[in-house]
């Protein structure tokens, strides 16, 4: 049995097929309205290898000139972001262990060669909730490690279907995508991989 850090869970198979399906077709209703693009790096505006969009009141967005940062709008159609589908406000409520609802869903979806880099979730103010990410399609092997980009890390393989909740002591972790395993799942009809990470990005009202 892996050992994974302090505040990470990794349910195997909380999704089972039909529930995969469904939630794929919430997120392509998502995807129609808000069409996925290719983020750029800060500073160098390197191409990232994946491509994104968002669901909810907040979505997360990188480029060149202003960074990472949570906006309200589309930053090439200038739209709202359309809202969280129930399917995933429901896994939210069953796994999160916070009384508020996420106010941002990042969709990213993966071809055969992209990857992600060590990195951490700390764009938000509200570190108290968790980040749950949700497999959706080809697998992966997922990285993660602690606080700090030297500390040890650990790889396993996330499946279709699959969670990881950050929380707690890892809410800060470094994490990331290694690779995709191509041609692992039948869910996607052209392959690849989404994933879909919802976030609380404010802290509460007093």
């Amino acid at each position: 049995m892996l050992a994974l850090p302090p505040g990470v869970r990794h349910i195997p198979g909380f999704l089972d097929r039909s529930a995969q399906e469904a939630l794929v077709e919430d997120i392509r209703a998502v995807v129609r309205a808000a069409p996925l693009y290719v983020p750029t790096m800060p500073g160098s505006g390197k191409e990232m290898s994946v491509r994104m969009t968002n669901c909810g009141t907040l979505g997360w967005v990188t480029d060149r000139e202003r960074g990472y940062r949570y906006q309200p709008t589309h930053p090439e159609t200038g739209k709202p972001w359309p809202p969280i589908p129930e399917a995933l406000l429901s896994i939210w409520r069953a796994v999160a262990d916070y009384p508020l609802p996420p106010e941002a869903c990042l969709v990213n979806f993966y071809g055969e060669t992209a990857k992600m880099g060590l990195h951490q979730d700390r764009d938000e103010a509200e570190f108290a909730a968790p980040v749950v990410s949700i497999s959706l399609g080809d697998a992966c092997l997922f990285r993660i490690g602690g606080t700090t980009r030297a500390a040890p890390t650990v790889s396993f393989r996330l499946e279709s279907g699959d969670l990881v909740v950050l929380g707690g002591e890892s809410r800060l972790s470094f994490h990331g995508v290694d690779r995709i395993y191509p041609a692992t799942s039948t869910l996607l009809k052209n392959g690849g991989r989404i994933n879909l990470t919802m976030r609380r990005v404010t802290k509460p009202v007093a």
